[in-house]
């Protein structure tokens, strides 16, 4: 068992390159199946949910080569094979390949996704979309069964705003027959993303980014070239750590725009921010000012930076809440944080946190954003070592974490049991 050992008290200093957003990069690798040449991708986050997809590829009969962050995909000779079990049931994002089998070979059976376990996240739009496009879904002993004669373009309303269910409607839709419009489309930055490399592979996508997306569907589809944005919330975490150690960090490789909703945050608090235009300093401050967070889907705070948000407004004077209205249940890191002595109670969707000074603790991280938080809040202890176990989970969204902090003048070590 590998664990995260950290000595904190020390203020972070000096430069971090923010590297590719994994949010895309878990839709990106699937649509590469839509193309019948190769697609290289550029900026690839180094992590351990690309290293399943690239296993899940190899097993459909794709052709993967990696040099550095760059994966070359080869899916000529990839083969409509049942996955109802494998790597992928490793994956939270695993439902992507249902779009992309679908939109190329009209069927796929899919296990239903793995990953982090914070909240259910129910797949009800994705299908709902898929039926809409012509497709027959049935679950058969924990594996989604899809079947179409053809894809056939239509309207699709959906009753959520979800990102997975945009993107996945996209991919299927991509080579349907006819024009699809997709009404409440969700807005993230990793839905342009996709849509990009989409259009650069001979889709003909308009309107990724707004609450209606229109897709003309193409009977085939050709291989390209495509650099994948930053990664916002890897970025949003770098810049909380920073904040919370109150020190001067650089946070590099980033897009400002997509840092609106935390940038106006830490500012409330006192916290110096400077933007420019693919960096951004920030730039701690002695006390911060006690503020009230609501997570929203974009452009509102996003929810995967509520759990490193947390860990910082312990830091802060007062009392400030902390809500979040797209998952009810991503509070799994409080309980390890009054474990390292803070003052935080969950009240339905709102953690009340009180700000004061943390303490060493062995603790566990029981998710991604979860571990972020805990990594912070170890940062912050100027006395003894934080322990944190579940690396695994962290893993998935942090390449480089460990060097990264050392290099910005942080005490943290991975340690092995």
């Amino acid at each position: 068992m590998e664990k995260l050992m950290i000595t904190g008290g020390r203020p972070l200093q000096g430069t971090v390159s923010i590297s590719g957003a994994k949010n895309s990069a878990i839709a990106l690798i699937p649509a590469a199946i839509l193309a019948e040449s190769e697609v290289i991708l550029d900026n690839l986050p180094l992590l351990s949910d690309v290293a399943v997809y690239s296993e899940i590829l190899e097993e459909l009969g794709a052709t993967v080569t990696w040099e550095g962050s760059q994966m070359k995909i080869d899916p000529s000779s990839i083969k409509s094979i049942p996955m109802p079990n494998g790597p992928v049931k490793k994956l939270r994002a695993s439902y992507y390949m249902m779009g992309a089998m679908l939109g190329r070979f009209k069927e796929a059976i899919i296990g239903l996704p793995g990953g982090c376990n914070f909240e259910p996240r129910p797949i009800d739009q994705h299908i709902k979309g898929f039926e809409a496009l012509g497709a027959t879904a049935t679950n058969e002993h924990g594996a989604i069964h899809l079947h179409a004669k053809e894809l056939r373009g239509t309207k699709i309303y959906l009753d959520v705003s979800s990102v997975g269910a945009t993107i996945n409607i996209m991919l299927a839709a991509a080579r349907a027959k006819g024009a699809t419009i997709i009404e409440n489309a969700a807005k993230e930055p990793e839905i342009i993303d996709v849509a990009t490399l989409l259009n650069s592979m001979g889709a003909i996508i308009k309107g990724a980014g707004t609450e209606t997306i229109r897709i003309e569907g193409v009977s085939e589809l050709h291989g390209c070239r495509h650099s994948i944005i930053p990664d916002r919330i890897q970025a949003g975490t770098y810049m909380i750590a920073a904040a919370a150690t109150r020190g001067n960090v650089l946070i590099d490789n980033v897009i400002p725009k997509h840092m609106e909703a935390l940038i106006a945050k830490m500012q409330e608090m006192g916290i110096g921010i400077e933007e420019y235009d693919e960096s951004i300093r920030v730039l701690g401050a002695p006390s911060y000012e006690h503020v009230d967070v609501k997570a929203l889907i974009y452009p509102g705070f996003a929810t995967d930076l509520q759990s490193p948000m947390t860990s910082l407004l312990t830091q802060a004077q007062g009392v400030s809440v902390l809500s979040d209205f797209v998952y009810s249940n991503r509070f799994k890191h409080v309980p390890e944080l009054v474990r390292m002595g803070a003052k935080i109670r969950v009240e339905g969707r709102s953690a009340i946190i009180e700000g004061g000074q943390l303490n060493a603790a062995k603790v566990k991280a029981a998710d991604l954003r979860a571990g972020a938080a805990l990594v912070i809040a170890g940062l912050t202890v100027s006395e003894g070592v934080t322990e944190v176990t579940g690396v695994e989970y962290i893993d998935r969204g942090y390449d480089h974490l460990v060097s990264n902090l050392r290099l910005l003048g942080a005490d943290v070590w991975r340690q092995t049991e």
